[in-house]
């Protein structure tokens, strides 16, 4: 995983000037994005992409691809359940009572649109969640997947 991170000024000026491929307010306060160039210059180069991003960034990747011709297959990665979604964050201690609410929230209207995915993985255990999703891309694929 790589992060650019940038100013509000220089965030602003990318999506403006139409340089994200997707970007999004996540849980009320943070912008985060995916730069377009690293990803069609990967595409070019006949490298998977996988862009790991929440539900606003899927429907403008959707969006994008559709709008573009071109192929995606977007994975929803999903808690075997809400409870265990809870007992992971709030095992984590990393978040205060405030943030783990505004979190919860959107997983709640996250969860709520798994049927806009193609697929949906369980992540139930860590390394057959990753086999699965490695085995869903498949080898050789040159269409971005997103999740």
């Amino acid at each position: 995983m790589h992060y650019l991170f940038v100013t509000p000024e220089e965030f602003d000026r990318m999506v403006d000037a139409g340089e994200m491929l997707e970007w999004a307010v996540v849980h009320g306060r943070n912008r985060y994005g995916t730069p377009r160039r690293p990803v069609e210059e990967k595409l070019a180069a006949g490298v998977p992409v996988l862009l790991e991003i929440d539900l606003q960034g899927a429907r403008q990747v959707r969006e994008a691809t559709q709008a573009a011709g071109l192929e995606a297959l977007f994975v929803f990665l999903a808690p075997p359940s809400f409870d265990e979604l809870v007992r992971r964050l709030v095992g984590r201690g990393t978040e205060d009572e405030e943030e783990r609410t505004r979190r919860l929230e959107t997983a709640r209207v996250e969860l709520a649109c798994e049927n806009e995915f193609d697929v949906t993985i369980v992540n139930d255990d860590v390394h057959r969640a990753t086999d699965e999703l490695v085995s869903v891309m498949g080898v050789g694929r040159s269409a971005p997947v997103a999740g």
